[in-house]
């Protein structure tokens, strides 16, 4: 059905295609938030009901929301120019912030108008079994609106569609503590419905205040995502004559739209122009996949029996001080310069950004158990600290 109503629904990887499915979304909650916000308003003024009239308003806000929805995908289909040569995709981030905002600042003026309902004078609800009924059903709405922001923001990976998810999914939730109120009120008394209102407003508030925290972690720069890392390590070692890999960083300028630079290693004793095209189909294969990778190449040589068993024992240093410290340590770029007097052993480590050592600390350490070898070896390290926890290759 979605296939017919937006074009290229079956091509999420499209720029296009991730607007069109955004502002439908959107429109989709406009719609059910303004119908909701009409019947939650006249049923709260005509039964005096501080929670219900306080459901319809965040049904309004939902709206408003909504509309921004519509503005951030429009927005993010922009193409480049000379001032955002990179697009302007980052403004679905942007959109889920406002929304989380949003979502937040409801919770607390609901609260307060429930505080307020607490501390005056009570007030008798005139609730009737139709008004209960309407007011459930309005439950059914949002539901479908959850389901229907889960369906398209899994399927264009939108952290903006999801955060409409959850804040359908509250409503759902705060709809249904209203129904509670509505039924309990004749029985435990009026002031029954300020309770149910700030137990919404403390729910409604938490759910804000976590999605401000994962909106603001996507602008802020969050560490991508495992699985996408996993992807792109394992396409690249997949490849004939790639020896391994390191110094990957992956920025992010929206969905669809990653920029990755990474080094890889090469046999320093094969034809340089082999490698070259080796490092040029790499490049081109990821660009098709909407990922723009830059790969510097670093030749390593693998011939020489004595840097080999030298290679292998530093690396049984750092993997041991690794083990020693719950962190994950590696090594690239290993190679050996021989002189009269001593011999320099040169090396990039790869550490997590959460271990314990300094820099200065963990050199003191592999120069200690390097010099154990052999009393003339140099050291000569270049400390990398990873951008994310997962190791990928040595």
């Amino acid at each position: 059905m979605l296939n017919k109503i937006i074009k290229d629904y079956d091509k999420p990887e499209l720029i296009s295609t991730r607007v069109r499915v955004g502002r439908f979304a959107g429109i989709i909650g406009i719609i059910a938030n303004v119908i909701l916000f009409g019947v939650k308003l006249v049923i709260g003024l005509l039964t005096g009901s501080v929670s219900i009239i306080a459901d319809s308003l965040n049904n309004l806000s939902d709206s408003g929301a909504n509309v921004l929805t519509v503005i951030g995908y429009t927005l993010t289909g922009k193409p480049a120019d000379k001032d955002h040569p990179y697009g302007h995709a980052r403004m679905e981030y942007l959109c889920s912030l406002f929304i989380s905002i949003i979502v937040a600042f409801l919770g607390f003026e609901m609260l307060t108008s429930s505080i307020d309902k607490l501390t005056g004078e009570p007030t008798a609800e005139r609730y009737d079994t139709v008004a209960i009924i309407i007011i459930a059903s309005t439950m059914l709405v949002k539901l479908a609106c959850a389901f229907i922001f889960r369906k398209l923001g899994k399927h264009i990976n939108s952290d903006t569609l999801k955060a409409s998810m959850i804040d359908s999914i509250s409503d759902v939730i705060a709809t249904g503590a209203v129904v509670v109120g509505m039924v309990l009120t004749p029985i435990t008394g009026p002031y029954t419905d300020g309770v149910i209102g700030i137990a919404i407003a403390i729910y409604i508030i938490i759910m804000g205040i976590k999605l401000v925290v994962e909106s603001s972690n996507t602008l802020l720069g969050k560490a991508p995502d495992d699985d996408f890392l996993k992807k792109i390590i394992s396409k690249i070692r997949a490849y004939d004559g790639v020896l391994g890999i390191h110094d990957l960083v992956i920025h992010s300028y929206g969905e669809n739209k990653t920029f990755v630079s990474v080094h890889v290693e090469v046999d320093a004793d094969g034809n340089i122009m082999e490698s070259h095209d080796l490092i040029d189909n790499i490049e081109a294969d990821f660009l098709k996949e909407n990922i723009n990778l830059v790969v510097h190449m670093d030749p390593i040589s693998i011939s020489d029996p004595e840097t080999n068993d030298l290679r292998a024992k530093c690396m049984d240093i750092v993997s041991h001080i690794g083990a020693e410290m719950s962190s994950p340590i590696s090594i690239h770029d290993f190679r050996i310069v021989k002189g009269i007097t001593h011999t320099n052993v040169i090396f990039d480590v790869n550490v997590s950004t959460e271990l314990a050592l300094t820099n200065e600390e963990l050199l003191e350490r592999i120069s200690q158990d390097v010099k154990k070898i052999n009393p003339q070896y140099n050291l000569v390290l270049t400390i990398d600290r990873d951008y994310f926890s997962k190791r990928y290759g040595s």
